[in-house]
């Protein structure tokens, strides 16, 4: 049933243009819409004893079968996430960007890129205990005029209290030090991810994350294509991959863990602080935290929930 479940396949992600199924999911509607061939592989069988073996054998035959059939399919397409999620789609990969970043466009209604930015921050804060802030390049001065600050400001920026378990003597110790007592995240947000703006994407989040500790490239939706390149621009420049779930913000992944920088560019963070109204609120939100010692989570766009507001 090789080749005639690869046409089926073919033809049900046809049928259903702009949705993404797993495999599964296909196998079952496989065996909705063709329960004469089902029954005869199943019949035909000398493995297969009922129909839940008989829906495994094709999810995994699916699975197996997607490289050859995307090699001679280039409409099917698949996600990065786990389950690999397949879609079929004859629009090039620069328009399904555009698709994906204007919210305007005809069809079911799209998530936008502000949309993001809440839920990144859910994430963070619940599951890393990262108190972010956004940057809204809006609130910039552009003293130097237009396109002067092209790809300085992410979206995001957020502290992690490195002391936060610590022993009440070692965090004091660790004060009177000066030493290092948090980790400074930025981040770059976009909606989805493929070849065709992968690489202006990255080095998007290199030239704005450039002040950081950590930086990191997140998006609600990853081509598995795009990954390869990823990884190799990683090995170049350290900048991590996020995906954002964002039905389930706090099940969000991290795919590829940002290379940490030891030192913070002050010069550049002294830059962004002039340039930015929110950068500036954001390390003075860190200027309290090192006079404190506490986190006041209304200063922050996500509090975590165990924590109470002060």
């Amino acid at each position: 049933m090789a080749l005639e479940l690869e046409n089926k396949v073919i033809q049900f992600l046809r049928d259903s243009p702009a949705k993404q199924f797993n495999a599964r999911e296909i196998a079952d509607n496989i065996f909705k819409q063709y329960p004469g061939d089902c029954k005869k592989k199943l019949e035909d069988s000398e493995v297969l004893k009922n129909v839940d073996d008989l829906l495994q054998q094709l999810t995994a035959e699916i699975s197996s079968r997607r490289p050859v059939w995307q090699a001679k399919h280039p409409q099917l397409k698949s996600t990065d996430s786990r389950p690999i999620r397949y879609y079929y789609s004859e629009k090039s990969e620069e328009s399904e960007i555009e698709e994906a970043e204007n919210p305007q466009t005809d069809g079911p209604s799209r998530i936008a890129e502000p949309d993001l930015y809440p839920k990144l921050s859910e994430y963070l804060c619940e599951i890393h205990g990262v108190w972010s802030k956004r940057i809204d390049e809006k609130r910039s001065s552009n003293k130097g005029g237009k396109g002067s600050n092209r790809w300085l400001y992410p979206d995001l920026v957020g502290m992690k209290n490195l002391s936060e378990h610590w022993d009440s003597e070692l965090a004091l110790l660790n004060k009177e030090s000066a030493g290092q007592r948090v980790c400074l995240w930025s981040f770059e947000v976009k909606i989805k991810l493929n070849r065709s703006n992968l690489r202006e994407c990255y080095f998007q989040a290199v030239s704005n994350s450039s002040w950081a500790n950590l930086g990191y490239l997140v998006a609600a939706e990853i081509e598995e294509k795009a990954m390869e390149e990823f990884r190799m621009l990683y090995g170049l420049h350290g900048i991590g991959l996020i995906q954002l779930n964002t039905t389930n913000p706090t099940e969000s992944d991290i795919k590829i863990p940002a290379r940490e920088r030891s030192e913070i560019n002050w010069e550049t963070a002294n830059r962004l602080i002039k340039e930015n109204k929110d950068f500036k609120s954001f390390i003075c939100n860190i200027r309290q935290f090192f006079q404190t010692g506490s986190i006041k989570g209304r200063d922050w766009d996500y509090a975590r929930k165990k924590v109470e507001e002060r």
